[in-house]
């Protein structure tokens, strides 16, 4: 019993479902299960059934997610499995596009199209108003460009 506290305690700290925090979860939603019986059976208040219910919805849902991440852990593993075998797996995670020249010429220019600049950036920072007031300045500027442009 106090192996079981000790990695039920360490459970906690450990990222994952681990077979010692599963027990725990079940035994204690089992628990909960006895009480709210004997209190539906004490009370007769629907209530008690009600909670029952709910806590069984909750405690299928955990077991279902713990079964999901199980097999999606499986999953991965047999991928990196296959990897390994196959020699195309390394210790690195990044990902690299390689390039093949088929010898083919490529189709496009590998010239670069020179965007020019049509004018000069403003500071308007140090004119000390708020940002709704700069804002508000910079937009009537650009109308009374556009305004001068016809």
């Amino acid at each position: 019993m106090a192996a079981f506290l000790t990695d039920l305690f360490q459970s906690i700290f450990t990222p994952g479902p681990t077979p010692t925090l599963l027990v725990a979860t079940n035994v204690a939603f089992a628990c909960l299960q006895g009480v709210l019986l004997l209190l539906l059976i004490a009370t007769y208040s629907v209530h008690f059934a009600i909670l029952s219910f709910l806590s069984a919805g909750l405690w299928w849902a955990i077991n279902w997610f713990v079964a999901e991440l199980k097999a999606a852990q499986a999953e991965e593993d047999e991928k990196k499995r296959r990897l390994e075998e196959t020699g195309l797996g390394d210790d690195t995670e990044t990902e690299v596009e390689t390039v093949i020249d088929t010898g083919e010429p490529t189709v496009g220019s590998k010239e670069v199209e020179v965007i020019e600049r049509k004018g000069d950036l403003k500071d308007r920072g140090g004119s000390g108003g708020s940002k709704s007031e700069i804002s508000t300045e910079d937009e009537w500027e650009k109308v009374s460009e556009n305004e001068k442009d016809k």
